[in-house]
């Protein structure tokens, strides 16, 4: 599951929607839907969030939310750090060998703290 899948199939289930009609809606298929919230294919295109913002009347905040989900749902990133102080490239190279081992709680600590740093 990815953020943007999680939050795609809540907003769905809050309003008594199902994957096929959203397909038919989008003109895609079904389990390209289904791929799309469980993390199997790439992060969608831009377009293709704003066609799914329409289709779920999402506006302003939601919209916003959703469009920076998408943006934070490929399930294979890659991180650049040519150029940064090792420690970067040593935090980059931490993460995604170790990634497996951290727990829901672990990931939401870590996200929380990096978060907060960035402010």
């Amino acid at each position: 599951m990815t953020p943007f899948g999680l939050k795609l199939r809540e907003w769905r289930g809050n309003k008594n929607l199902t994957q096929q009609q959203q397909a038919d809606f989008l003109g895609i298929s079904k389990a390209y839907i289904s791929a799309l919230e469980t993390g199997a294919r790439g992060q969608p295109s831009a377009a293709l969030v704003d066609q799914i913002c329409v289709w779920l009347g999402l506006i302003w905040d939601d919209a916003e939310e959703l469009k920076r989900l998408a943006s934070m749902s490929h399930p294979k990133p890659s991180v650049n750090v040519r150029g940064q102080h090792w420690e970067s490239v040593y935090l980059a190279n931490l993460l995604a060998q170790n990634i497996h081992r951290l727990s829901a709680e672990d990931c939401r600590a870590l996200m929380q703290d990096i978060e907060t740093r960035l402010k």
